[in-house]
Parts: C-alpha cells; sequence; structure tokens
C-alpha cells in the first residue's frame, strides 16, 4: 500500500510540476514578450550555464523542430537557427544577437555529440602491432619519455621504465585502446616537462640515487610508487567516463566558444593527470595497493567541481593556452 501511495503521489507531483512549468512559461512569455529561448540569451553569459539552459530547453519542447535541433550535424546549425527563429516569429534583424548566441550554443550542443564519438571510435579501436602509424606512435612515445636511453627493441623489459607493465605495450592498451596512447603521446609531446617531471616523481625514490632514509631526510615529496603510463591509461578512463556521461559538458562548454574537438580533450587529460599526481601525493598513501581507493575520492572531487557551471577545468602549462576559468 504504502509504494502504491508513493507512485501515486510521485505521479501527480509531475502532472503538478508539468503543468507549473508550461504555465509559468506562457505567463511569463505574455508578461515579457520574450520566448524561453530569449530569456536564456539575454539572461546568460556565453558558456556552460545559456548552453546547458538551452539545451534542455530544446529537448522538453513538444515541437519536433526544436527537439532535433539538439541531434543535427553541424552543417546544418545555420539553417536550424533560422528555422528556430521563423518557428518563434523572431525577426532575425531585430534580435541579431540571439541568432549569434543560438548558433554558438547550438554548435556546442552537436559538437560536443561528434567529440563523444569521435572518442568512442579511438577508445574501440584496438593496438595493432602490425599497424605502421600505432607502432610509429608508441616510438614516438619512447622517445619523449626517455630521450636520452635507445631502447633496444621493440618488444622490451624497457617498458617498464616509463609505466607499462610488461614487455609488450600492446597488452596494456586493451581497456582504452588506441585512446590511451593518443592521450600519453599528446601529454608527453605538448607538455613535455610536466610529463617528465611526473614520470620522475613517479619513479622515486625506487629508481633514485639517494635512499628512502635521504629521500625524507631531505624533504623531498613522498614517493609516488604508481607505473606512469598505467595511471595514464587509467585517468584516460576517468576523463572518457566524465565525457560519456555528460559530467563533462560543464567544462567543455566553457572552454570551447563553438565547436569542441578532441584537443579539448586532450587538454583535460593532461590536466587531470597533473592534478592527480599532486593529489596522490597529498594522500600519502602506503602502496599501490591504495590506487583505486584514491582514484574514486579524486574523481569524486573533480565531478563535484564540475556541478558548477560556471566553473572550467584547464590546464596550467604549454599544453594549452586556456586558464582556469571563473565565468
Amino acid at each position: 500500500m504504502k509504494h502504491f501511495l508513493r507512485a501515486l503521489t510521485q505521479f501527480f507531483t509531475f502532472l503538478y510540476c508539468k503543468f507549473l512549468w508550461r504555465t509559468l512559461k506562457f505567463v511569463t512569455r505574455k508578461l515579457t514578450g520574450r520566448c524561453e529561448l530569449q530569456r536564456i540569451c539575454y539572461n546568460n553569459k556565453p558558456g556552460a550555464k545559456r548552453t546547458l539552459k538551452i539545451e534542455h530547453s530544446l529537448k522538453s519542447s513538444k515541437n519536433e523542430v526544436l527537439q532535433s535541433a539538439v541531434a543535427a550535424s553541424p552543417d546544418a546549425v545555420e539553417r536550424i537557427v533560422d528555422e528556430i527563429l521563423d518557428l518563434k516569429r523572431i525577426s532575425p534583424d531585430v534580435n541579431l544577437q540571439l541568432g549569434i548566441s543560438l548558433q554558438a550554443s547550438l554548435f556546442q550542443i552537436v559538437g560536443y555529440r561528434g567529440l563523444v564519438a569521435e572518442v568512442e571510435k579511438l577508445r574501440r579501436e584496438p593496438y595493432d602491432c602490425e599497424n605502421t602509424d600505432h607502432e610509429d606512435m608508441l616510438l614516438r612515445l619512447w622517445k619523449s619519455l626517455s630521450p636520452e636511453v635507445p631502447l633496444t627493441g621493440r618488444i622490451s623489459k624497457q617498458w617498464s621504465d616509463i609505466g607499462f607493465q610488461g614487455s609488450d605495450p600492446k597488452t596494456d592498451f586493451r581497456g582504452m585502446g588506441l585512446l590511451g596512447l593518443h592521450n600519453l603521446l599528446y601529454f608527453a609531446e605538448h607538455d613535455k616537462a610536466t610529463a617528465l617531471q611526473v614520470l620522475h616523481d613517479s619513479q622515486q625514490p625506487k629508481h633514485s640515487k639517494m635512499s628512502k632514509a635521504e629521500w625524507e631526510k631531505n624533504s623531498f615529496d613522498k614517493a609516488i610508487g604508481f607505473s606512469f603510463a598505467i595511471v595514464g591509461i587509467n585517468i584516460t578512463e576517468l576523463v572518457y567516463s566524465l565525457l560519456v556521461s555528460g559530467t563533462l559538458k560543464t567544462h567543455i562548454y566553457n572552454v570551447a566558444p563553438e565547436m569542441p574537438s578532441l584537443v579539448h580533450f586532450q587538454q583535460t587529460f593532461c590536466y587531470l593527470m597533473q592534478e592527480f599526481h599532486k593529489f596522490w601525493i597529498s594522500e600519502n598513501p602506503g602502496d599501490i595497493m591504495e590506487f583505486n581507493r584514491i582514484r574514486e575520492k579524486f574523481l569524486r572531487r573533480v565531478t563535484k567541481q564540475l556541478k558548477n557551471p560556471n566553473m572550467a577545468l584547464c590546464p596550467h602549462s604549454p599544453a594549452s593556452d586556456l586558464h582556469l576559468i571563473n565565468l
């Protein structure tokens, strides 16, 4: 009986809220002379807050033109904006800024969907040692992270020096496919100094000439104790999950003025690699067995940050010209 009453209450609450919302929209339009899309564009600055509201408004509409706008191709955005203005009986000459704002937000919305598809394609592509492009990327990764040490062979225990588990790195890419390699290589080549520092720290004091006692006596950071490449693939999975779930929209909509690209995803990876590196040190783990706990704690912190539509996660490094934005 309790479940029935709860379900009945939820049903009537839903009907009430839906009716009230549409009534409020109607009354507000009559009072202001502006439709919901106009109010959103005029009352919100460019960025996630405005685009998220536009996205919700379009998806919630009963009109098929508005509903389908979020699933349009980039080439159709300008035409769809004209159709929306015509549908709402809004003159594009009188409301020039509205058309510009709608177009920018729609490019972000459809671009985000395209970015998800592009990232998913890379994730599903397995590493192929017979593919010369894949092999070239892997060797470039070694040269970037270990420039002074020649690789003795394609299959070598040396790969563990940059954080792979076995003698053949291809086995470590199974979870994230080629996406993991793309991110690691981007980090190593576009923010080389930071990548080398994180790699160096991850090996301390195990591969340091100093003993553990000397390391701690000199007040250096505690030993990181994680495998650089494996953690990079793991952080790739973290960024991927944020992207696919839509949680990353706040960040992407704030840093990509129009069409987001794979570079935005890779820059986010670089930033989170650096932040996880700092977070791991601050947690002072006893050993690598604490990795999952610390990773989940780190993920909760990032997710909490992304709930604020006025914030954006951005690298403080040569990997991007962007900065932490507080809109």
